[in-house]
């Protein structure tokens, strides 16, 4: 991600007291392993400097109790054809928002099981959503 962009988010979450815990290369690697799929480097970056924390939107790591594990594991026990993406946050209304292999940002509709890009990145998703009050 942009020096830029961390530094604005690092700001915003300090001064609202919202940083979450840094995700450590131990639990990268084992999340990884345990989904079967690679993180893209922008969320890598994201949760190695915030954790789970908001940007936007809630973007899960590994703490709280919603995580990137528990939720893309929910996603692919109802929807198992659902294998190479992972769940980093949810609209407010249920549908989950995921990266795929490419490290595009997608939503699933649950009410008609389909997905749609958001952006191509996790970086850009960012940008193009995170405003501070």
């Amino acid at each position: 991600m942009k020096q830029k962009l961390l530094k604005r988010l690092n700001t915003f979450l300090k001064e609202n007291e919202m940083l979450g815990t840094p995700a450590t290369d131990e639990q990268i690697e084992q999340a990884e392993k345990e989904l079967g799929i690679k993180f893209s480097a922008d969320y890598i970056d994201f949760i190695k400097h915030f954790g789970s924390a908001y940007a936007g939107i809630d973007i899960y790591a590994f703490e709280g109790n919603e995580t990137v594990i528990s939720c893309t594991r929910d996603l692919r026990t109802s929807h198992p054809e659902i294998v190479d993406t992972y769940v980093v946050a949810d609209d407010g209304e249920g549908n989950p928002i995921m990266l795929n292999a490419k490290g595009e940002v997608l939503i699933y509709y649950h009410n008609d099981e389909e997905s749609e890009v958001l952006a191509s990145s996790l970086e850009k998703y960012i940008e193009e959503n995170f405003e501070e009050w």
